[in-house]
């Protein structure tokens, strides 16, 4: 997940690291940005992470998400509703994924036709306050269990996400755990390899 906040070097920078270190999936999650600063974002982005072969999803915003021709969009757990129209914006092969913060929200997003859900907190963590308290890796199986793909979100680390791995998650997002550490290219490594030895 890029965003600035919290960051000691500038959003593509931190993500130039992310590449080098192995990194293929990019969330462009600012928020707080104007319109046309987001959009000069997400083209930087964009060209970065294509021409490493990885994937960019935009956070929250279905018409920059289609003017970039990014691979998809995420949304907001408020934005669950605009599910059809994303797909029909931005075509079948795009991925429309959807923030949810509980079992019950994953089920829901499910029938709506969602690719995946991100699940979060797992784990206390401070970028994502006032969602309630961590809801551990047993939400995980039990989000797992509907055969939507879950992405383990919330202060994931390398020594965390081989529980996530087990009960069922798809993947991990980590925000952070990379974009503050000194070295986000050798932690990117370092969560790979954890991965890997938790299959």
């Amino acid at each position: 997940m890029a965003d600035r906040q919290g960051s000691p070097r500038p959003v593509v920078e931190g993500v130039e690291a992310f590449l080098a270190g192995g990194g293929d999936w990019v969330w462009l999650r600012d928020k707080d940005l104007s319109a046309t600063a987001r959009r000069r974002l997400g083209e930087a982005l964009a060209e970065r992470v294509w021409a490493e072969g990885g994937t960019l999803v935009v956070g929250g915003d279905i018409a920059l998400a289609a003017d970039l021709g990014a691979d998809g969009v995420h949304l907001g757990g408020g934005q669950a509703a605009l599910i059809a129209e994303a797909r029909a914006r931005l075509g079948a092969r795009a991925l429309v994924g959807v923030s949810a913060h509980s079992v019950a929200e994953v089920e829901a997003v499910a029938r709506r036709g969602a690719d995946y859900a991100t699940l979060s907190p797992i784990f206390p963590t401070a970028s994502k306050p006032g969602y309630g308290p961590a809801l551990g890796t047993e939400a995980i199986a039990a989000a797992a269990a509907t055969g939507l793909p879950v992405v383990a979100l919330g202060g994931v680390t390398a020594e965390t996400l081989g529980p996530c791995r087990a009960a069922g998650a798809a993947a991990v997002a980590v925000m952070g755990g990379l974009m503050q550490v000194t070295d986000p290219a050798a932690e990117t490594r370092r969560l790979l390899r954890a991965w890997r030895d938790a299959g």
